[in-house]
């Protein structure tokens, strides 16, 4: 008996995970991370975000170059009755058959530091009268000028110190999106490696409970077992034939979260393999901090944040007090019977205009919108100087808990090394008869456990290195910036 007890003991063992074959894939979780940066939802709409945002940056430069544009009216015909006021006061109605066309080219360039505009022009106005066959030329061949508001809002001066710190902003928060995608993607990583984890154990154990069971009927036949024991055995092969069928059911389901986000179509089982630890990486707060502020879109925020207080202090006392815009053009004008007699000896023009607003009597208005821009701007001041604080805690929090996630993942796996040779052990004696099927089952259900949390540990130390990556934008394995083409 002995000898056939040792037989059917050697026949036991967990199951192994079944070889790929064609229609199988294995990825590891820096390949699944690189299938959803490129594949995704999310990293297509983080790419349509940073090419809008390009576009707009675009769209500012482009208010400080010089603008050329050509207007016109071409053809300018009418043909009907219009109103004519006569001298006694009455109105008769005159037909009118005419075409007034015209074309006009115009050049400006804005002065950022003054907010003023300099600009010129060239035009040329063709009028024919169809009912008395007449033909006017009227044009300015050349005309300079400039305006120029005083005492108002610089919208250009202020933009050239915000827009900057916004692109750079959306650069960054680009490479934040991605990094998001990491972490978001390794969670539904890890939903299918424990669900695999689960169903790989599973179907061991219904194998290794279904040979214990035969063992078990063996010594019930020859008196050594309880009729107790045989019953719980087979509770034991039921509960482990529930437990496959939920590991394949949270399989399917995890399977396909994980190639809904990545954007893969297909299949093919997917096979995940379980990630390595990060040994060598060791990172400090101040590190991480210091690498923080130097890359990330909330550093750039809150510079940004204050500036535009500053600009909204400016804007309200550029609408308020003494405004003015003043206006001055010179250059030629001429009318003729031909194109050419337009620019023969054209008459001198000239403009000087000065424009102004003085509130008289506001009953404080003015006066009453600065102090409000002044008291959002201290307001910005200190919500900036919190957030600043909550940045910096976050990321102190984030450092030590990935520490102790290293640590602990060296316990579990060293927890679940001991649990699966207890087991063993376990298994072993139960045949011989050295144990109780209390205690194995005790030991089954170790083993069970410490495999779930090594897994759960390998989830918890990579979600906390990403989110480092995250918060800092850099990658401390291979000590560099994070950058995307």
């Amino acid at each position: 008996m002995k000898l056939l007890y040792t037989i059917l003991f050697l026949s036991i063992s967990s199951a192994a995970i079944c070889k790929a074959g064609g229609d199988t894939t294995r990825l590891t979780l820096k390949e699944v991370v690189a299938m959803a940066k490129d594949n995704s939802i999310a990293a297509k709409q983080a790419g349509t975000t940073r090419e809008t945002k390009y576009w707009e940056w675009r769209t500012f430069k482009s208010n400080y170059q010089p603008q050329l544009s050509l207007t016109g009216n071409l053809p300018g015909y009418s043909k009907t009755n219009i109103q004519v006021l006569q001298p006694n006061g009455t109105i008769l109605f005159q037909p009118v058959h005419n075409d007034n066309s015209s074309v006009t080219l115009n050049f400006s360039q804005t002065v950022t530091a003054t907010g003023a505009t300099i600009y010129g022009t060239t035009q040329l106005q063709r009028f024919d009268d169809f009912d008395r066959h007449n033909i006017l030329y009227n044009g300015v061949p050349y005309a300079f000028g400039f305006s120029q508001p005083l005492g108002q809002y610089n919208s250009l001066k202020w933009d050239k110190k915000i827009q900057p710190l916004l692109f750079n902003e959306s650069k960054q928060a680009y490479i934040e999106a991605q990094e998001q995608i990491s972490i978001t993607v390794t969670g539904y990583f890890f939903d299918l490696l424990l669900a695999q984890v689960n169903l790989e154990t599973a179907e061991a154990n219904l194998t290794n409970t279904q040979k214990i069971l035969k063992i078990a009927n063996l010594k019930f036949d020859l008196g050594k077992v309880s009729k107790n024991e045989i019953l719980q055995l087979q509770l034991e092969q039921l509960n482990a034939k529930k437990a496959v069928g939920t590991a394949k059911r949270d399989m399917e389901i995890a399977t396909l979260n994980l190639r809904s986000f990545t954007g893969q179509e297909g299949s093919q089982k997917i096979v995940l393999q379980v990630p390595e630890t990060i040994s060598q990486m060791s990172v400090t707060a101040d590190r991480v901090l210091a690498e923080a502020f130097a890359n990330r879109s909330d550093a750039i925020a809150f510079v940004r944040r204050i500036a535009e207080a500053k600009r909204d202090v400016a804007l309200a006392k550029g609408q308020t007090g003494l405004t003015a815009t003043l206006t001055a053009n010179m250059g030629f004008s001429n009318s003729a019977g031909s194109v050419l007699g337009v620019y023969r000896s054209p008459q001198n023009q000239q403009l000087l205009e000065l424009q102004f607003s003085i509130p008289v009597l506001d009953w404080g208005r003015s006066k009453s919108k600065i102090k409000t821009a002044e008291a959002n701007q201290k307001f910005t001041e200190y919500s900036v100087e919190q957030d600043k604080q909550t940045f910096k805690q976050q990321i102190v929090t984030q450092v030590s808990l990935f520490n102790v996630m290293k640590e602990q993942l060296v316990f579990t796996a060293e927890a679940d090394s001991i649990a699966s040779e207890k087991y063993k052990i376990a298994r072993e004696r139960y045949v011989l008869g050295d144990l109780s099927i209390t205690d194995l089952s005790i030991a089954f259900q170790e083993n069970d456990q410490a495999k779930r949390d090594y897994v759960q540990s390998l989830r918890d130390f990579w979600s906390a290195y990403y989110q480092l990556r995250y918060l800092s934008l850099f990658d401390f394995e291979k000590n560099e910036k994070i950058t995307y083409k």
